[in-house]
């Protein structure tokens, strides 16, 4: 279990007041398409993704980007239990997608990047600890399906 400060917590849930999911998510799934081009394996059905203006206009993505974005909102709402959180997400992750672990440790970095883009002066180095804690502490829950 990932002990979080009254400070952390605030610094999060701060910042997570300001997200728009669908806008961050998406931008931060194009980033991870783009910059890591092996993951686009995980999206075959999604079309043209052929190159950084195709995957960072294609409306799949973007949708795909919002729904884990959104999902990273419960890590939000449930920081105590982000093991629990993310218990079936993981078990699907690693059953059915077969998905690399390594891909949430990657999606989370982009995340962090994309925070920084957006909130210039909220993204305080604090504020990037507490946010650099949590992607590790959700991408740690995701990995724990795997065998």
């Amino acid at each position: 279990m990932v002990h979080w400060t009254a400070e952390e917590k605030h610094y999060i849930t701060s910042l997570w007041s300001k997200v728009n999911v669908e806008e961050i998510g998406g931008e931060a799934l194009a980033r991870l398409l783009i910059v890591y081009p092996w993951t686009q394996r995980f999206f075959t059905s999604f079309g043209n993704l052929s190159s950084a203006s195709a995957i960072l206009h294609n409306a799949k993505v973007l949708a795909h980007g919002k729904k884990v974005l959104t999902s990273f909102g419960d890590a939000v709402k449930n920081l105590d239990h982000i093991k629990q959180t993310f218990a079936q997400l993981s078990e699907l992750h690693s059953e059915k997608l077969h998905v690399d672990p390594e891909n949430f440790k990657l999606l989370g970095n982009i995340l962090i990047i994309v925070l920084g883009i957006h909130f210039p002066k909220e993204f305080t180095p604090s504020v990037q600890a507490a946010w650099q804690k949590l992607v590790g502490a959700v991408a740690h829950a995701l990995a724990l399906g795997y065998h």
